[in-house]
């Protein structure tokens, strides 16, 4: 049976060293910014599967086109969340760690309806990239505020992508099957 061991102080201190990388930011500039990227890797991870989810379970006349064009658009959500973590380690910070703290911190709403149509699916995707891009642009307002020059143009390129991801959902949405059928 193995058994569990609590860290005691000193192991907390000793690993936070450890993992405190050198910046040249400040600790209130890496941290609110750290916090930030946490966010968005909590929410890509949500909007991933609930992009693969919708992927997985499109039906109808469009099947083909909806079913590459979510397949597509995952793939490029799920390429932001490790450039999101490993800002947030080179800054000196924790980053996430668990489904729980994903839970804990994504703001995408989740969807487990067993039936979602076609039209309904792109909908809720339209507004999720959408939401998800004003996240994108509150953390470059953070890591501007704080002279991230690297964060800021990494969240420029990923908030370009999101708006893509928005335009495209909401065109396909306009002529999309709403019988479910």
């Amino acid at each position: 049976m193995a058994t569990s061991i609590k860290p005691t102080r000193a192991d907390d201190d000793t690993t936070k060293k450890a993992l405190a990388t050198p910046s040249d930011l400040g600790g209130n500039a890496t941290s609110a910014i750290a916090a930030e990227l946490n966010k968005l890797a909590a929410d890509a991870f949500a909007l991933y599967v609930k992009t693969k989810n919708f992927h997985w379970h499109m039906s109808g006349p469009h099947f083909r086109d909806y079913h590459l064009l979510l397949d597509d658009q995952a793939t490029q959500i799920f390429a932001t969340i490790d450039p999101f973590a490993e800002r947030s380690r080179k800054l000196g910070q924790p980053t996430l760690r668990s489904i729980g703290h994903i839970g804990k911190l994504s703001r995408i709403a989740d969807n487990d309806s067993e039936f979602v149509s076609p039209a309904e699916m792109l909908s809720d995707l339209v507004h999720d990239n959408k939401e998800f891009t004003t996240f994108l642009r509150r953390a470059h307002e953070v890591a501007d505020k704080h002279n991230d020059a690297a964060t800021t143009s990494i969240l420029e390129v990923y908030i370009d992508e999101s708006e893509r991801r928005t335009w495209f959902l909401f065109e396909a949405s306009r002529g999309a099957d709403r019988t479910g059928h």
